[in-house]
């Protein structure tokens, strides 16, 4: 039985974050189900810096992590996290509302953002058809993110601070007995005062192996693939356009371009593979509003993005379960929230202050807090 502060269930990115923060606090393990760290939705995120995507908490929280992305800790990362790409939120003429309403609410927090006409919007992507674009709002800040660079970099970290990953450590046994917790995983036992359930899609099926309240977390399959642009095009230097009611998004990729139909289809927890009636999907809607012709798929992939009924991440102690803290609900917000995330785990999992640059940027506990889901 090996004895340790934190117990960490998970090493994808949210496990790896909260890993990284608490070693600073204590002695930290983490085990994953998997061989490898990140198998399911950091591995398979085609993942965007942006400050405009998600509610209102989900935007306080990648804003208040844009200062770690632009200059992580010395050490962290041998290559820059975040490099310029910009996103157009496209709209048709009938999504007018919605091209509002997203540039009121984005705009307020990021002033750099702006509305861009029609013309505008196709001179960036040459290949936007004008008679279906009607408008579009610009976030000219937005970045590529580099997934693998970040999460490696956690996962370095937390062992340069004296962390432990395990892999091939599936959960199958949790109890509590006197004040601490005791896990048989797979790779052995363990024990802790503290369990951080980091553990993804399958959070809730931790949850229930600990006695606690659960989430409703509801994993859904989120659908990507890469086709060829067009002989002569290079399209290196497009922003990423979403269309502002998420019916698709097309992005470049190292001389390709990347697609998705946006689904959110709630499925089990699982190794999800993608469906070709989504990509069939994703090809329509794209070849509608764009002069690409989409005859040959180059690869595909599908993977989890798991919500609560808020869409709002989860960070806090759970209410019937002592000492069992959850890290859940990242959605398609958890790459971009990660430092936030992991700071504020740390801070609220060890009675410490919230973070000041999570509450300057609109932010509080209780919206993050497990309690809300059941008040």
């Amino acid at each position: 039985m090996e004895t340790c502060d934190f117990l960490v269930i998970g090493a994808g990115m949210a496990g790896a974050s909260a890993g990284y923060e608490l070693a600073a606090h204590g002695k930290v393990i983490v085990v994953e189900r998997e061989d490898v760290p990140g198998y399911h939705s950091t591995g398979r995120s085609a993942a965007v810096f942006t400050e405009a995507y998600g509610n209102r908490a989900v935007r306080g929280l990648t804003v208040a992590s844009r200062a770690f992305h632009e200059a992580p800790p010395d050490g962290f990362s041998e290559t820059a996290l975040l490099s310029p790409r910009g996103v157009l939120f496209i709209g048709r003429e009938d999504q007018a509302g919605s091209l509002d309403a997203h540039y009121e609410s984005a705009h307020a927090l990021v002033p750099s953002i702006c509305r861009v006409a029609a013309e505008e919007a196709c001179r960036q992507v040459p290949v936007l058809r004008p008679g279906y674009v009607a408008g579009a709002v610009c976030e000219p800040d937005a970045m590529d993110l580099d997934v693998n660079a970040l999460h490696q970099g956690y996962l370095r970290g937390l062992r340069a601070r004296g962390g432990k990953l395990l892999t091939d450590a599936e959960l199958v046994g949790l109890a509590r007995e006197g004040g601490v917790w005791h896990a048989d995983t797979k790779a052995g036992a363990f024990q802790a005062p503290l369990l951080i359930n980091a553990a993804g899609a399958w959070c809730d099926v931790i949850g229930e192996l600990a006695g606690a309240a659960l989430l409703g977390l509801v994993p859904k399959r989120r659908t990507a693939f890469i086709f060829d642009a067009p002989d002569g095009v290079d399209p290196e230097r497009w922003p990423i356009v979403v269309d502002v009611d998420e019916e698709f998004f097309l992005r470049p990729d190292a001389g390709r371009l990347m697609a998705s139909p946006a689904d959110e289809t709630p499925v089990p927890p699982c190794d999800v593979q993608p469906e070709e009636i989504d990509i069939a999907i994703a090809a329509d809607r794209i070849m509608k509003a764009t002069t690409l012709e989409i005859r040959r798929i180059a690869t595909k992939w599908a993977g989890l993005r798991s919500f609560v009924a808020d869409k709002t991440l989860v960070a806090g102690f759970d209410g019937q379960a002592e000492g069992f803290f959850w890290v859940a609900g990242q959605g398609g917000y958890g790459i971009q929230t990660a430092p936030a995330m992991g700071q504020v785990t740390a801070a609220l999992a060890t009675g410490g202050a919230f973070p000041v640059h999570v509450a300057a940027a609109g932010v509080k506990p209780a919206d993050l807090d497990p309690a809300r889901l059941r008040a």
